[in-house]
């Protein structure tokens, strides 16, 4: 990932994975869906991250789009998730969506939360 002009990113696997949810909630097929990821306070390490599907954006959403998924975000969270790409990992060692974070100082064991 070269992240060049300030994006929220999704990897392959992430897209396949939010895909196959989508379709599982019956919105795949609607343009209106999009995936929000956010930012809120909690977890272990004091922030944690938080995805939903969505069908409204707010005023000072902003609005991306990588490898075909569209991503919003509030200007809050944004702060926060700046050149960030979500991952999804099916290993041995933890399955589920992450977030690999440049702007995350530390994370904690879980990976489900993180500070700056």
């Amino acid at each position: 990932m070269t992240a060049t002009d300030n994006a929220i990113y999704i990897s392959d696997k992430a897209k396949q994975k939010v895909i196959s949810l989508m379709t599982d909630a019956g919105v795949a097929g609607d343009p209106t869906y999009f995936l929000r990821v956010s930012v809120v306070g909690g977890g272990c390490s004091g922030l944690s991250y938080k995805m939903d599907f969505d069908n409204e954006t707010k005023p000072m959403d902003q609005v991306f789009e990588d490898k075909g998924v569209k991503i919003v975000t509030d200007l809050k969270s944004f702060l926060y998730l700046v050149n960030t790409e979500l991952e999804f990992s099916d290993g041995l060692n933890g399955k589920g969506f992450y977030f690999n974070n440049p702007n995350a100082s530390r994370s904690c064991g879980c990976g489900e939360s993180f500070a700056v």
